[in-house]
């Protein structure tokens, strides 16, 4: 069973902490040991893992993501080819362990929503597979 949520994003580029969702559906989910998986079904937003405790890391991330892909001009004619570059690059989907009915982060790590063409309502899917209790 998958659970779907809407997030607004806020800005062009963006990043929202989602954890909090993940960690949810596990609990609705009654899964023991097992994965969460976490994906966006979009080409212009990603899902990561990374450093939830300092907000400067992910703000360097975005950062350093601006600069790998610079904002040059394209072909496609919509101008958010940028977006679709930095989609592929982070990626669509993450997958974490769960055991013993909680999701296996590290101490500093989060799940973040990446937008690269806001802001808009985006769908987040969370599934969970595995060992219930």
């Amino acid at each position: 069973m998958w659970h779907e949520h809407s997030v607004q994003t806020r800005k062009q580029t963006d990043f929202i902490e989602i954890t909090h969702l993940a960690a949810e559906a596990v609990r609705q989910s009654g899964l023991q040991e097992g994965v969460c998986f976490v994906y966006v079904p979009h080409t212009t937003a990603g899902v990561t893992i990374n450093e939830d405790a300092d907000p400067d890391v992910i703000a360097d991330f975005g950062r350093a993501l601006a600069e790998m892909v610079p904002r040059i001009p394209f072909r496609h004619a919509e101008g958010n080819s940028p977006a679709h570059i930095l989609a592929s690059l982070v990626g669509s989907s993450v997958a974490v362990p769960v055991e013993g009915g909680r999701l296996l982060l590290g101490t500093w790590q989060g799940i973040y929503l990446c937008e690269f063409d806001g802001p808009r309502r985006r769908r987040v899917l969370i599934g969970c597979l595995g060992t219930k209790a």
